[in-house]
């Protein structure tokens, strides 16, 4: 008796899609990037090669192989060439490797490096590459990154041995493997412990030769293990190979199996041998009860897979319900807290992020005054040097801090998936006993409010500086409420959180109080009003109610603080005996926007154009939420200098002048559950 060849192909299908929702996460996960100091005018024909390159990638992400280069530009002009390929993990199903190539094409240039003509970036699931210069079949070792599992592991000596034997075992066969459009792939799991499997993963380049694949595999197994920190994870990631071990499965293993066994089985197959369960063209030997039996078997396995699958569907979608209910009404037990959040994949982000505590007190010469650069209700802010050269800031969190290690990694978490030139980049962090620190880029000139409340200071920037200061914070704002994959409120948005670069670029930082919240959530509410006293919103302020309007409100404080030169808070204890805020809305409605005006400004800069940014500040705190335009709106009318701005109404400035401090917690540190959008 015949099996019909669909009922095998639908058990296949079936038991492929479990094996990938059992595993595969909701998005790729980023781990490392890099660009290039070469950059490109974003109307150049670079640019315009570079997008039509992107999008054959992203076209041929559903290649098989898992694989593809092309070039795109003419040889008359070879500066406006452009290179790139990407490569998937080899154990991926086409929709994975598709999903990961797409989501790399859109944020290498929206989020990481927007204007290099070289960059690549890496995830979990996939690698892309481009660059104007040709790499092709080209060994390539640099740039590299060594990431860690942030856990320690038992007998170190003997699992790093056992690591670098396993993945040079895995070697010949990946270098081996020189098919035409085959994948230089190989994975192996090994006992370390009763309890405790050692999985391994190598992969090259497709067209790269063995030699060359061999040489680049051998030199990343090497450093890994010569950098070894006793954790129970690591991976070298570099542009022409890659190597991991890990202590959970983070590939598909049946399906790595599988593939590694298609590649050394091509040549012969007797005619009556049962193939590889996962081949659709199954031979089965026999006739009769044997048939029959196989055939009722399969039978049944197929529609318990069909229950199966809908079951599980259903779960995953009451359980997306249930995420996306508990945020309408913050739980100060639980939403305040942190809840987990994918939690296998989400641990490796912060283990692959982790410093060795001992560089960071060596690199901050043992935090000692002379490095101190700031201080807060968190703790201590560093200067530090790591043993590359590299400038860094570190933010040593106090023992006192009420921050436990949980909201400390979804902490780490959440920064690290917030990749935008306006916001304070995010290098690592480390923990070590009680101590817990974040390894942050260096930002030479410090943070806003030391230019704009310092007279001196003040002066050394002319208007066209701070008019690009302020575009900075609202294309970042802009970015964390619409245009990143998680919608986040930031809830503390203040000078002192806006630092700058050495070009005075303007990167917002401390997400200690941010807010995730789902795609569609307009507004939440929370019993723990934390923010700092002259920044938030009316409603935040007196009903713990917030909104990315909350935010804007802060926005627009910020934007009148500039033009001024005079704090928020504390200023109705001046001489004019109102807020910030009245006084700004009592010369716009006298017609003397420009008294409100620093002295300073008023000498660099178009009256115009700073006139045009009040009106802006002024919409942006209104009292009403509803009538504050969204960062999106503010974007376009920064950029526009014909577009007709609507009248301001009332602000909100009642809530700076009456409220007590007492009634506000200052940097008192929460986050909550990461929703994606």
């Amino acid at each position: 008796m015949g099996i019909p060849s669909f009922g095998v192909s639908m058990y296949l299908v079936l038991i492929s899609i479990l094996i990938s929702l059992s595993i595969r996460g909701e998005a790729a996960e980023y781990r490392y990037h890099f660009c290039s100091n070469q950059t490109f005018s974003p109307n150049s024909t670079y640019r315009s090669n570079l997008n039509r390159l992107l999008s054959f990638l992203n076209t041929n992400s559903t290649r098989e192989a898992g694989f593809y280069n092309t070039t795109v530009g003419q040889t008359q002009t070879p500066e406006n060439t452009v290179y790139g390929l990407f490569l998937c993990r080899g154990d991926l199903a086409t929709i994975e490797c598709q999903d990961c190539v797409s989501t790399s094409t859109k944020e290498i240039v929206q989020l990481y490096c927007p204007e290099e003509k070289e960059a690549v970036i890496w995830y979990d699931e996939c690698m892309l590459r481009y660059s104007n210069r040709s790499f092709f079949s080209i060994m390539e070792d640099e740039p590299s990154k060594i990431l860690w599992n942030l856990l320690d592991i038992t007998e170190p000596n003997r699992f790093i041995q056992l690591a670098e034997k396993t993945l040079s075992d895995l070697v010949p066969g990946a270098a081996a493997n020189a098919l035409s459009g085959a994948k230089r792939f190989g994975t192996k799991e090994t006992k370390f412990t009763d309890s405790q499997t050692l999985y391994n993963l190598v992969q090259c380049l497709p067209d790269l030769s063995s030699f060359d694949c061999n040489r680049c595999l051998r030199e990343a197994i090497t450093n890994l293990s010569t950098a070894f920190r006793g954790k129970r994870g690591g991976r070298v990631l570099n542009p022409s190979c890659n190597v991991r071990y890990e202590v959970f499965a983070f590939y598909h293993p049946a399906i790595a199996a599988q593939r590694a066994s298609e590649r050394h089985q091509e040549s012969y197959r007797p005619a009556d041998e049962v193939k590889d369960p996962l081949k659709s063209d199954i031979v089965f030997a026999g006739k009769g009860k044997s048939s029959k039996a196989i055939a009722i078997v399969i039978a049944v396995t197929i529609a318990s897979s069909v229950v199966l699958v809908i079951l599980l569907f259903f779960f995953r979608r009451r359980r997306a319900r249930m995420k996306s209910n508990d945020i309408n009404e913050e739980n100060p037990q639980k939403s305040d807290g942190l809840l987990n959040y994918h939690a296998a994949s989400e641990i490796t982000t912060v283990e692959s992020l982790q410093f060795d505590f001992g560089t960071i007190e060596v690199a901050t010469n043992k935090f000692s005054d002379d490095n101190k650069i700031g201080e807060g209700g968190f703790g201590k802010v560093y200067k530090g040097v790591l043993p590359e050269g590299k400038e860094v800031a570190v933010k040593r969190f106090s023992m006192k801090s009420l921050q436990g290690l949980e909201e400390f990694k979804n902490e780490v978490i959440l920064i690290a998936k917030l990749q935008h030139k306006n916001l304070v980049r995010l290098l690592g962090c480390g923990i070590e006993g009680e101590e817990k620190l974040l390894v942050y880029e260096f930002m030479p000139n410090k943070s806003l409010d030391n230019f704009i409340f310092d007279s001196k200071r003040r002066s050394q920037l002319d208007w066209k500086t701070y008019y690009n200061i302020i575009c900075g914070i609202a294309r970042g704002l802009l970015y964390l409420h619409e245009d990143s994959r998680l919608k986040i409120i930031h809830r503390d948005l203040k000078p002192s959180n806006v630092l700058l670069d050495h070009n005075m670029v303007a990167k917002i930082s401390d997400f200690g109080m941010a807010r995730i919240v789902s795609e569609n959530q307009n507004i939440a509410n929370t019993k723990r009003v934390a923010g700092t006293y002259g920044y938030m919103a009316p409603e935040y302020a007196m009903e713990g109610i917030f909104s990315i309007k909350s935010d804007v409100f802060s926005f627009g404080v910020i934007l009148l603080e500039i033009i001024s030169g005079k704090r928020s808070s504390g200023f109705y204890l001046t001489e004019h005996s109102q807020t910030l805020l009245a006084y700004a809305w009592r010369l716009w409605n006298e017609d003397k926007a420009i008294e409100f005006v620093d002295n300073f400004l008023m000498e660099s800069g178009s009256t115009s154009e700073i006139v045009k940014c009040i009106h802006i500040g002024l919409l942006c705190v209104e009292e009403n939420p509803q009538d504050r335009p969204t960062m999106s709106t503010v974007v376009v009318m920064l950029g526009s200098e014909s577009i007709a701005l609507p009248e301001p109404k009332h602000p909100a400035f009642s809530v700076a002048k009456f409220m007590s401090t007492d009634e506000i917690s200052v940097n008192e540190l929460s986050i909550s559950t990461i929703v994606p959008k």
